[in-house]
């Protein structure tokens, strides 16, 4: 049978439902897809979608998240493509909007992320398995916010997503939200994701500085180059699928939280 939604850009989607085809082109949504237990439906994914790395395994690759093959695309004859605004390429989707059925999330922070796991459950017809993942999640940030409290973190923090040039998480992000939900202050009062130089920073005067690991792979020649610069910070590696993954790795990320939590006591 036909269905027909609103996706979260406001765009009509009429597809088949439930949908047997999919195919999804944000890696954290694939991830969600796959724990939602949809094993055979999902059929292409993008070359970042490597969680679980079994199933990244056996799939067709549709090549990245910004620059989507859609030729391979038009081939799977998907009957359901599922995207994000940020990750993925406007032109892109809307090329293929005019050919099949695409729904769109817009995500900035964790209770947009949960309503977008219900919303991909309610198009593949699974939502007492996201139900479960949401009861998961929600129990679990809440907890991290109230040790945030008990504990007295509440630290001042920069987080850094990419090098040459610095480029910064600031506000209205997803990773901007999830370091308040765990009791820190993002020193970045810009939007989005600015870049500034090391000298700029200073002035921040953070306490922390998280280098992320994606979609820039700092190592710790980096951690030494950084605190050379602000000597008095606290320079870590944090895993950035942990900040940014939006879907059903959040279930995962909170057991992250509470050890990184314990760090900064």
């Amino acid at each position: 049978m036909q269905k027909t939604v609103i996706d979260q850009l406001g765009n009509e989607v009429t597809f088949n439902y439930p949908p047997k085809r999919i195919v999804s082109v944000v890696p954290s949504q694939t991830e969600l897809l796959f724990d939602l237990g949809l094993d055979e439906e999902v059929i292409g994914i993008t070359k970042f979608c490597i969680h679980p790395i079994e199933k990244f395994a056996s799939k067709t690759k549709i090549g990245g998240t910004k620059k989507l093959l859609i030729e391979k695309i038009r081939d799977l004859k998907p009957d359901l493509i599922i995207g994000n605004k940020e990750e993925n390429t406007q032109s892109e989707i809307e090329l293929l909007m005019q050919e099949f059925p695409v729904w769109m999330s817009d995500i900035k922070n964790l209770e947009e992320a949960m309503k977008t796991i219900t919303q991909i459950s309610e198009l593949v017809n699974r939502e007492p398995e996201a139900a479960y993942l949401n009861h998961l999640i929600n129990a679990g940030f809440t907890d991290l916010q109230t040790l945030a409290v008990t504990k007295h973190i509440n630290k001042s923090v920069a987080y850094l997503i990419w090098k040459d040039p610095y480029m910064f998480a600031g506000r209205h992000t997803f990773i901007d939200d999830i370091l308040r939900k765990i009791g820190l202050q993002n020193v970045i009062d810009l939007s989005r994701y600015p870049e500034l130089e090391l000298s700029q920073l200073i002035t921040h005067n953070p306490q922390l500085i998280f280098l992320s690991s994606e979609p820039y792979p700092f190592k710790q020649k980096h951690i030494n180059e950084i605190q050379l610069a602000l000597p008095n910070a606290k320079v870590m590696l944090v895993d950035g699928e942990m900040f940014s993954w939006y879907g059903s790795r959040l279930v995962k990320a909170v057991n992250y939280f509470f050890h990184l939590q314990d760090e900064l006591y």
